[in-house]
C-alpha cells in the first residue's frame, strides 16, 4: 500500500507547519503502510525537518542505539532508509557507515574507526561476486562444496572479528540469487552454477552462524518481492547502489525488524475467537452440520488450513487460549465432535466462552496463565471486538483477520508477532506443561495444608551451570521474564553464550515433579567483587511460584559464595513497570537494605549470618556444576 503523494503528503505538512501531535502519529502510520522508496523517502524528509525545528515525538519509551554499516557496495541512501525505520519504531539509532568495499579491513583492523564507534550493531553486506563459486559449471559438486565452505567460513570470520573487537551483534546479508533465464535447465542440475551456490551458501550461513550473527535473509526478501524486482543494473554500474530503490526499503525496513526483536520478545500467547475465525459460521444458530470446515468446499478448506497454522504455532511454543461470544456446550461441541476439526480442545491452555465482555475474559485468561497482558495477541474476524479489546485492554495486540477466509493465514504469519530466533524443548512442550499446571491445582485444592501440597509434589530439581546447550532457553527467559525479575537487565543469545565458562557464577534450576517436566525455571548471575558477590540476574517464571524454588536458589547462591570465601551477598531491585511482585523480596529473604535511590535499592546479607530454607525440594547436581 502507497501513500498519496499529494494530498496526504499536504496533509502532513500542515501538521508538521502546526507543531501538532499527532504529526507523529500519522508519520508513524504511512511510514508501517509505505513500500515505495519515493513515499519513504519524503516521509525520512519530513522526519528530519521536524528534528531540526526541535520538534520531537513524546513518546517516553525511546531507545538510542548505535550501528555501523559495512559493505561492498555505495551504503547511502540505505543508511538513511534504516535510520528513519529506526526512529519511527522508538529507537534514535546514531548510524556509521564505512568505507565502500572496505569492510575487511574495518572488521579485522583494531586501529579502524569502526572499533572506536563501539557500535551495538553491525551490518554487514558481503558482495556476491566475492564469495559465489570461482570455477566452471563443470566442475566437480566436491570441488564447489571445498570453495564455498571456505567462502562460508571467511564471512562468519569477519562477523567474529567484528563481534569481538566491538561487542556488537552482526546483522549479516545473505545474497540474493540470479534471476535471468540463462543458463537455463543447468542451474538446478549442477552444483557449480550461481543459482546453486548460492543457494548452499546461503544455507550454510545460516545453519552455522553463532548466536550473535542475525540473518538479514536477502534471499527471502527477494523471492518475496520478485528476483527482478529486487535488482536495478543501471544503478549498481553507475553509483554501485546494491537494490532497486524500491526493494531498499525492504530492506532498511527488514534491518530495523531485526534489530527490535533482538531484546524484544516474541508473543507470548495466541486468543482466538471461533465463530467466523476457526468455522464458517455461527455454531449456536447453524449448528454442528451448518458450520463450514473441511474439504468439501473452498471456504470450508481455508479455516481448516487456518487451524493447520495455529497448531504449528502451538507446536513451536505458543500458547493457545479461546476467547468467545457462546454458550460453553455449543462453543465446545465442534471440538469434540466435528470431524474436521484440526485443533483440540486440550490444544488451548484456557478456554473462555461465554457472554461476558472481551476485556473481562481475557484478564481471566491471563490470571489463569499468570502472563501479563502484552504478551497477548487477539485475533478476530469482528473489528469492532478488537476495538474494544483495545481501549479496555491496551496492551493485549489486536489482529482484525478481515473479512475473507483465505487471507487469514497470510494475515497471521505476516503479522511477525510469533518469530523467535530458536526453538527450544521447553517450547515444543509448553502446551502440554500448561495442561499440567490444571492437575497441580486441583491437588492443590483437596490439600489439607500448603506444606502438605508441597510434599505431594515430590518435586526435583537440577541445578547447573550454564552450558551452551541452554543458551536459547536462557536467552528466551532473560528477555521474556517480566514479573519476577529483579533487575530486568537484558542479553542476547551471545551475550548469554559468552558467560559460559566465564568468571560469572551463573546457574539456571530445572524442576519437575509428579505431573511432569516444567523445564528451565530459574536463572542466576552473579559476579565475585572483592569479598562480595553481587547478584546481576535473578529471575524466575511465575509458574513455580510459592513453589520454594526461590529459597532453593537462595540456598545454592549462599553455598556458592562461601565456597568463592565472600563475606557478602549483595543484590538491587530495579523497578520497572513489570516487576512490582518483587519489590520486598530481599526483606524477605533476610536482607537489609543498604542504599536507596529513585533508579534502585540495594540490599545485602553477612555470609556467615545467612540461615538455609527448609524446602519440599530434592536436588540434581548436573556433572560441570561448579558449587
Amino acid at each position: 500500500m502507497s501513500v498519496s503523494p499529494i494530498s496526504d503528503y499536504q496533509a502532513l505538512k500542515a501538521l508538521l507547519a502546526s507543531k501538532s501531535e499527532s504529526f507523529w502519529q500519522e508519520l508513524a502510520k504511512r511510514t508501517a503502510q509505505s513500500r515505495q522508496f519515493y513515499d519513504f523517502s519524503f516521509l525520512s524528509t519530513l522526519r528530519r525537518k521536524a528534528i531540526a525545528r526541535d520538534f520531537l515525538p513524546s513518546s517516553g519509551n525511546v531507545r538510542k542505539s548505535k550501528l555501523a554499516l559495512l559493505g561492498g557496495c555505495t551504503l547511502f541512501p540505505l543508511s538513511e532508509l534504516i535510520s528513519h525505520a529506526l526512529y519511527m519504531q522508538d529507537n534514535h539509532c546514531e548510524i556509521w557507515s564505512g568505507d565502500y568495499d572496505n569492510y575487511v579491513w574495518e572488521m579485522t583492523d583494531e586501529s579502524s574507526d569502526l572499533r572506536s564507534f563501539r557500535p551495538d550493531f553491525v551490518f554487514l553486506l558481503p558482495p556476491a561476486s566475492r564469495y559465489k563459486y570461482s570455477g566452471k559449471l563443470s566442475d566437480s559438486k566436491e570441488s564447489v562444496l571445498d570453495e564455498l565452505t571456505k567462502n562460508c567460513a571467511s564471512i562468519l570470520e569477519l562477523c567474529r572479528r567484528a563481534h569481538e573487537g566491538t561487542g556488537a551483534e552482526v546483522i549479516l546479508c545473505n545474497f540474493i540469487l540470479p534471476s535471468y533465464f540463462d543458463p537455463g535447465e543447468i542451474r538446478t542440475r549442477v552444483m557449480a552454477s550461481e543459482w546453486n551456490s548460492l543457494k548452499w551458501l546461503n544455507m550454510e550461513i545460516g545453519l552455522t552462524a553463532p548466536p550473535y550473527v542475525h540473518i538479514c535473509d536477502l534471499e527471502f526478501l527477494a523471492a518475496r518481492k520478485g528476483g527482478l524486482e529486487a535488482r536495478d543494473d543501471k544503478a549498481w554500474f553507475e553509483s554501485k547502489q546494491p537494490f532497486s530503490a524500491d526493494f531498499a526499503v525492504d530492506v532498511a525496513r527488514e534491518v530495523a525488524h531485526i534489530i527490535r526483536s533482538v531484546r524484544n520478545p516474541a508473543k507470548k500467547v495466541l486468543i482466538v475467537d471461533l465463530d467466523e475465525t476457526l468455522w464458517g459460521g455461527i455454531i449456536g444458530d447453524d449448528g454442528l452440520n451448518g458450520i463450514e470446515l473441511g474439504d468439501t468446499s473452498a471456504r470450508g478448506e481455508c479455516f481448516k488450513e487456518f487451524q493447520r497454522v495455529i497448531k504449528e504455532l502451538s507446536d513451536r511454543g505458543v500458547i493457545l487460549s479461546v476467547c468467545s461470544k457462546n454458550d460453553m456446550h455449543n462453543a465446545v461441541a465442534p471440538f469434540e465432535k466435528h470431524p474436521e476439526m484440526v485443533l483440540r480442545k486440550d490444544d488451548f491452555a484456557s478456554f473462555q466462552a461465554n457472554w461476558d465482555p472481551k476485556p473481562d475474559n481475557i484478564l481471566q485468561i491471563a490470571s489463569e496463565l499468570n502472563l501479563g497482558m502484552d504478551s497477548f495477541v487477539l485475533i478476530d474476524d469482528n473489528p469492532a471486538e478488537i476495538d474494544i479489546v483495545s481501549q479496555f485492554a491496551p496492551a493485549v495486540t489486536g489482529l482484525w483477520l478481515g473479512t475473507d477466509p483465505s487471507d487469514y493465514i497470510r494475515c497471521l504469519r505476516d503479522s511477525r508477532l510469533f518469530e523467535t530466533r530458536s526453538i527450544t524443548q521447553e517450547d515444543a512442550n509448553r502446551a502440554s506443561q500448561y495442561k499440567q499446571d490444571e492437575n497441580r491445582k486441583g491437588l492443590l485444592l483437596n490439600a489439607e495444608s500448603m506444606e502438605a501440597y508441597l510434599e505431594s509434589l515430590k518435586m526435583q530439581a537440577h541445578i547447573n551451570d550454564f552450558q551452551s546447550v541452554d543458551v536459547p532457553r536462557v536467552a528466551q527467559l532473560i528477555n521474556k521474564s517480566n514479573q519476577f525479575n529483579l533487575t530486568t537487565k537484558r542479553r542476547s543469545e551471545a551475550e548469554v553464550a559468552s558467560l559460559v565458562d566465564s568468571d560469572y557464577v551463573c546457574y539456571s534450576l530445572r524442576l519437575q515433579d509428579r505431573f511432569g517436566d516444567l523445564g528451565l525455571v530459574s536463572i542466576i548471575i552473579a559476579k565475585k567483587e572483592k569479598t562480595d558477590l553481587i547478584i546481576d540476574t535473578w529471575l524466575m517464571s511465575c509458574r513455580v511460584l510459592k513453589r520454594q524454588v526461590e529459597h532453593l536458589c537462595m540456598n545454592e547462591l549462599f553455598s556458592r559464595a562461601r565456597s568463592l570465601n565472600c563475606n557478602t551477598v549483595k543484590g538491587f531491585y530495579i523497578p520497572s513497570a513489570k516487576n512490582q511482585m518483587v519489590k520486598d523480596f530481599f526483606p524477605t529473604m533476610g536482607f537489609t537494605q543498604v542504599k536507596t535511590s529513585d533508579e534502585f535499592t540495594e540490599y545485602e546479607t553477612r555470609t556467615g549470618e545467612f540461615k538455609e530454607f527448609d524446602t519440599k525440594i530434592s536436588v540434581l547436581r548436573g556433572p560441570n556444576d561448579k558449587g
